[in-house]
């Protein structure tokens, strides 16, 4: 029986993950529902965790598909083996053996989703930065994601024993096409509020005094706030909140440990100066 809001929540939270209401809601109606979900953000925001943590929690195998330009369906879907198939057409051969069927499954390469397709259990697929492949990929992925089967010309149609749970993110650097978007539960994770982060630092760097994390949280509340080419994330805070306890631990004065530590949670030479320009607010009372 797939857990209610409050209690997915819960279980996410013992994995590390705080998600709020809504994304806890997303993940539920998503499991129980039996759709894809597609996750939408800024980078940093926690999207590719989510699949990560429900691998975690259900025990199944996370088996991740990696989006770039260029990508296809060989890639994704599946190829044929064909220097196995060559192999296999000299040794018949020199053997005076019928060659045989070329087009059998010891023959086939299976990539991400024909592995999610074909795992027993089940399993976790995450479909990551899916805005970074071609718009023309989508097209492969409707029958994927509308049914859970994939069309194997030479061998038919592959249907999934037990569906995959599916998780696709996307940090919004093209529109997606409407098809992909009526088969899946769409969600938009924002930066996390102030309370919500704070849970964050303190969950993932142990040691961090609580008017530490409080006056950290405030300068990354203000520095996202600034029109900056890249906001920073939540994975960039942690990494900044850490670098700046390594900091002070040696000795620095904690407002001057998180200056020092800047390079953690900015990384681009423009929002640098203009941070910078900004320091006086941005640190008044960190």
């Amino acid at each position: 029986m797939t857990p209610g809001p409050g209690e997915l929540a819960a279980a996410l939270e013992g994995k590390g993950y705080f998600a709020d209401e809504g994304l806890a809601t997303a993940v539920h109606l998503a499991l129980r529902l039996r759709r894809p979900l597609l996750l939408e953000g800024e980078p940093g925001v926690g999207k590719t965790e989510v699949a990560a943590v429900l691998s975690r929690i259900t025990g199944l195998e996370l088996i991740r598909l990696q989006c770039f330009e260029g990508l296809d369906s060989g890639q994704a879907l599946y190829e044929w083996d064909h220097p196995k198939q060559l192999l296999h057409v000299r040794v018949a051969e020199s053997r005076g053996q019928d060659v045989g069927d070329l087009y059998r499954e010891e023959f086939l390469l299976r990539r991400p989703l024909l592995r999610a397709v074909q795992a027993e259990r089940g399993a976790v697929l995450l479909i990551d930065e899916i805005d970074r492949a071609d718009s023309e990929f989508e097209a492969f992925l409707l029958e994927f994601l509308g049914d859970y089967q994939i069309t194997i010309p030479e061998l038919g149609t592959v249907r999934a024993g037990t569906p995959p749970i599916v998780v696709l993110t996307s940090n919004r650097t093209r529109e997606l096409h409407d098809a992909l978007k009526r088969r899946c539960l769409y969600h938009w994770i924002a930066f996390p509020e102030p309370g919500r982060e704070r849970a964050i630092l303190r969950a993932s760097v142990p040691g961090l005094e609580e008017r530490a994390a409080e006056g950290l949280v405030r300068a990354v509340q203000r520095v996202r706030g600034l029109p900056l080419l890249k906001r920073p994330g939540i994975a960039e805070s942690v990494e900044w909140a850490r670098g700046a306890m390594a900091l002070a631990e040696g000795g620095d004065p904690w407002p001057l440990a998180l200056r020092r530590a800047l390079g953690l949670l900015i990384k681009d030479e423009e929002d640098t100066r203009l941070l910078l320009g900004h320091a006086e607010d941005v640190f008044s009372d960190a």
